[in-house]
């Protein structure tokens, strides 16, 4: 017992010290990183950001002191906002709150309905204290659970077409993470415009579904066993992807993940959700071989927690994004033709 004893005790000593020496490795990438995120990419961003290098030095990961900064420039702002104009619907969200808080009347308020009071409100309350609830800092009391109540009630000013939906909280803490408040809503606001979100945000069940079929053409491209398994239960994308896309996977996965998967999806677009959406399944496609609906259901929408980058990242490289000699985007293309000519036999994701 002695002998096994101290077998465990070294075996668990060498494990502490290979962590340890791995952590180390990973700081001094980081560090090393960030030198030439800072000194080199950044100075010239327009004509190094699409090279090789950089590429390859972005999938890796992004360095969390210029992660802010790269995510802005990605992005863009093609919606031209600036921080006063923040200010300005930030103050207008402000008299909002208060006109609600004064009157009990269920009249329009300055044009505002009872849904605009709700969604500003309630729903926005509530979702503030689901947002990372493990985190205090978002919390009421916390130092950021006015920022994000302030960026989340600008916004429903800013596009009253779009409102509130829930799952913005999480996107607009994630961006409150990593950048000044002014910078994280204009951050939001374009992230939010992008295509996709526009489309899932504003439930536009057309173009939702032009999207999940392009994502079941490289589903069964990549995981013929699981589609096929997927399909003997009727098992639609929406039921697991709409999570996922709502929140960035900021809320499905660990948040130091979740912010790697930001990184790439900033340099690659809408493509790398469904791919890191591909990547979950195939890195669980042995376990959900095993499940039925129910249990697939219920998997994929509470993901274990002890999922590592390491392993999501190798299964999403592992992905081909590439049908026959169609990309991504030619492939969404061609579901938009074949839906709109009513052919639904042309697009092997749109077969019943």
């Amino acid at each position: 017992m002695v002998a096994e004893a101290k077998k465990r005790e070294i075996k668990e000593a060498h494990k502490r010290k290979r962590i340890m020496k791995e952590r180390f490795k990973q700081e001094e990438n980081i560090a090393s990183a960030m030198v030439i995120w800072i000194n080199e990419i950044l100075p010239n961003w327009e004509v190094m950001r699409s090279t090789r290098r950089v590429r390859e030095l972005w999938w890796q990961g992004l360095p969390p002191s210029v992660r802010g900064k790269v995510w802005s420039l990605a992005v863009g702002n093609e919606l031209n906002i600036t921080p006063e104009l923040y200010e300005i619907f930030l103050s207008r969200a402000k008299e909002r709150w208060k006109c609600f808080r004064e009157t009990s009347s269920e009249n329009d308020t300055e044009g505002v309905s009872v849904a605009d009071r709700e969604a500003s409100l309630e729903l926005i309350k509530l979702d503030i204290s689901r947002t990372f609830p493990s985190l205090y800092i978002f919390q009421k009391g916390g130092p950021y659970h006015d920022v994000l109540h302030s960026i989340l009630g600008a916004y429903t000013c800013y596009r009253p077409d779009v409102g509130y939906v829930q799952g913005m909280s999480f996107i607009a803490a994630v961006l409150i993470l990593n950048l000044e408040e002014a910078d994280a809503f204009i951050a939001f606001a374009n992230l939010l415009n992008k295509p996709c979100q526009l489309a899932f945000f504003r439930v536009d069940h057309s173009m939702m579904l032009k999207y999940f079929a392009t994502f079941e053409v490289f589903f069964e491209e990549n995981l013929s066993r699981l589609f096929l398994h997927f399909k003997s239960y009727s098992l639609t994308p929406d039921i697991y992807l709409i999570d996922w896309i709502f929140t960035l996977y900021s809320k499905s996965l660990p948040l130091d993940l979740a912010c790697r998967v930001w990184d790439v999806f900033c340099r690659d677009g809408e493509e790398f959700l469904f791919r890191t959406g591909l990547g979950i399944l195939r890195l669980y496609e042995d376990i959900l071989l095993q499940m039925d609906f129910i249990h697939i259901a219920q998997f994929l929408t509470k993901l274990p927690d002890d999922i590592t980058s390491e392993k999501l990242f190798s299964c999403i490289a592992a992905i081909q994004m590439q049908n026959s000699t169609k990309k991504w985007t030619q492939v969404f293309a061609s579901v938009m033709k074949d839906i709109k000519e009513g052919d639904k036999n042309s697009s092997p994701a749109l077969k019943s």
